[in-house]
């Protein structure tokens, strides 16, 4: 989690950047780039041995898919990490396919879903496993599938992630407990 004046700078250049001022952009893209490393190095360190795709080249991907995205509004640090969030997933989702189409219907990219799990620690959960399991939450519960989102793609915290969504940290509480039951369930299924 990032200090509470870190967070401020980051939503202030934001609004800045906002407003036209091209310098707040310059300093602000340094700093997206460093939010989007944290989180692909925490989410790529729990890959299993022989994982080739590398902590830059999942930044770099993420944030060309940033940029790219067309009359982007951000609101604050956390709405951008939740954007960037949803676009790690992508990439990996992306990636995890193109693997498997390698291999011809071989083993999916593992992660570590560590905090998904209640009962117990899984080894690994298959990225696209994990992104139809998304998919179908999405449908039931629109809300349930941001925060894990959040919390998994972008590490956010609980107070980040109430922020990202509009709602309240007790909110955030009881939907990611009901979020991570259900995922334990329908990923033990695969």
């Amino acid at each position: 989690m990032v200090e509470p004046s870190r967070a401020e700078e980051v939503t202030g250049m934001i609004r800045a950047w906002q407003q036209g001022d091209e310098v707040a952009l310059q300093r602000l893209i340094p700093l997206v780039y460093q939010e989007l490393r944290r989180v692909a190095r925490a989410r790529l360190r729990s890959e299993p041995p022989g994982h080739i795709l590398q902590t830059t080249a999942l930044v770099h991907e993420a944030y060309l898919r940033l940029v790219d995205v067309d009359h982007m509004e951000v609101h604050n640090r956390a709405h951008l990490l939740a954007l960037a969030a949803r676009l790690m997933r992508q990439v990996l989702v992306d990636h995890a396919r193109r693997r498997r189409a390698l291999k011809r219907g071989g083993d999916g990219t593992m992660i570590s879903l560590d905090d998904v799990s209640i009962a117990a620690d899984p080894p690994g959960v298959d990225v696209l496993a994990l992104d139809e399991a998304l998919g179908e939450l999405m449908s039931l519960d629109p809300r349930l599938s941001r925060i894990v989102e959040l919390k998994f793609f972008a590490g956010l915290s609980i107070s980040e992630a109430a922020q990202a969504l509009g709602v309240s940290t007790a909110t955030v509480e009881r939907d990611w407990t009901v979020a991570r039951a259900w995922l334990h369930q329908r990923l033990s299924r695969v």
